[in-house]
């Protein structure tokens, strides 16, 4: 029988692994996502001759770079904090869970070999060979994460062994990395990553078009990142659907505590806003049967309330029920902004032209980061008080080693520094990328048709 750890250590074990976790999660999407932005600028760039498409490849894969090392070292410290946070889990189902870690690996090392050749490649390889050699860090970036989120998905829905006397036996590597969770959270997640980036990727951008710099190269390099994050916010909108139906049938618990559902209740409503309390939520806007209609297509359905497992089974609620409603209202803003780029573009093949657009835009990067951390919160936190669900307790899995808190603290510094690090040297490249268009002037400014509309519409007073 395991032996439960002492409150404090329990506490600063979660805060420890909540900051890697929340730091890294940014950092990882820009590792899935910003390749392929970057490859597809510099595909754009040999097909149509435009060098504006080509320096915005090689800006952005100098900046590629910087956080592919950064997030290095965050996933390090994530590796290490597995087995010094939490002994008794890695312990107990590490030979279940640890081939995805394993294959995660490959994946990493993959990506580190190519992004070397594609940076160092820059002008050394045949254009179409440099091209295709930033292909494979996409590839590697996309599978680290669907690896990683093979080994969450085990941790929300076990599977792949037995338990005889206490035991894990009869272990499946196999069947526990392919759980059900897996689909659902791993695209959920894969999608979430380029909302997040392409949203970055445009803030500087943005924030340029917004001071007047509306040249082609600011204008394509929101363009491009700004369209591909847009066009992802649908596809993201029926994927959380997915996964929110799979939580009601696997997790019911947590669903019951996103949307704050007390009793187990036929037609089931959604409250929008509000606070749960005493069972119920209260001052929230309701939508009846909404709930049962969502999670099972019919309005008539049984959902399961929080009161069907003890007090100590289920997750705080409004904290997690927060999280869900604060992703659920980023998301469908992101989907507000993305139609109005759409309109746009439909009426006049061009930007929106309202100054109010691109203040948005610039909000929308650290919203998308927000709305991130957001899921990431429903996920785990609703999982809780379970580490692994229904079989292993978060506060059975934390190490009973006393100085815990003094690393959570020594992790408070390194990543304060890695931020002012990471911000101070992205904000550096970000000021040398436009250097050289200015000294080249007509180079990569107004030698297109559209400058001449930017020009426009700046002697107008309109933004770009």
């Amino acid at each position: 029988m395991l032996a439960a750890a002492s409150a404090p250590d329990l506490l600063y074990a979660r805060q420890q692994m909540a900051l890697s976790l929340g730091w890294h999660i940014v950092i990882a999407c820009t590792g899935m996502a910003f390749p392929v932005i970057a490859v597809f600028a510099e595909w754009r760039g040999q097909r149509t001759g435009d060098p504006v498409y080509t320096q915005l490849a090689r800006s952005w894969s100098k900046a590629l770079a910087v956080l592919f090392a950064i997030g290095a070292v965050s996933g390090t410290i994530l590796s290490f904090e597995f087995g010094i946070l939490w002994p008794r889990w890695m312990s107990t189902y590490g030979d279940v869970m640890g081939l995805p870690f394993a294959i995660e690996g490959f994946a990493f090392f993959t990506e580190a070999i190519f992004v070397g050749i594609y940076l160092y490649g820059w002008d050394r390889l045949p254009p179409r060979v440099h091209l295709w050699s930033g292909i494979p860090i996409g590839i590697a970036g996309l599978a680290s994460a669907f690896f990683v989120v093979a080994a969450n998905g085990f941790m929300n829905t076990p599977t792949g062994f037995k338990v005889v006397d206490g035991k894990i036996v009869s272990v499946h590597p196999w069947a526990a990395m392919f759980n059900t969770s897996l689909w659902p959270e791993a695209t959920h997640m894969i999608l979430a990553a380029f909302i997040v980036t392409g949203f970055l990727v445009a803030m500087p951008h943005a924030l340029a078009l917004l001071r007047g710099s509306r040249d082609r190269y600011r204008r394509i390099g929101f363009l491009i990142p700004f369209a591909i994050a847009c066009a992802v916010v649908p596809l993201q909108i029926v994927a959380g659907d997915w996964a929110a139906r799979h939580v009601a049938v696997h997790q019911p618990v947590k669903l019951a505590a996103m949307e704050g559902l007390g009793k187990t209740t036929r037609g089931a409503p959604i409250h929008i806003g509000g606070f749960y309390t005493d069972g119920h939520v209260r001052f929230g806007i309701e939508i009846p049967d909404a709930l049962s209609f969502l999670a099972f297509h019919h309005t008539n359905a049984v959902v399961q309330g929080l009161e069907s497992v003890p007090p100590a089974d289920r997750p705080p609620v409004n904290v997690v029920r927060f999280a869900f409603q604060t992703m659920v209202g980023i998301g469908t803003a992101m989907l507000g902004l993305g139609i109005w780029l759409m309109l746009a573009w439909r009426k006049r093949r061009d930007l929106p032209r309202s100054r109010w657009f691109y203040r948005l835009a610039l909000v929308a990067g650290p919203a998308a980061v927000v709305a991130l951390e957001c899921g990431w919160i429903t996920t785990e936190v609703g999982r809780q008080p379970w580490i692994v669900y229904n079989l292993m307790r978060t506060r059975d899995a934390v190490s009973t080693a006393s100085g815990l808190r003094y690393g959570y603290f020594l992790l408070i510094v390194v990543y304060t520094a890695l931020t002012v690090g990471a911000i101070t040297v992205l904000r550096r490249l970000s000021r040398e990328s436009g250097e050289p268009r200015a000294k080249r002037g007509g180079d990569l400014d107004g030698s297109h048709p559209a400058s001449s509309r930017t020009r426009a519409a700046s002697a107008t007073g309109e933004a770009p």
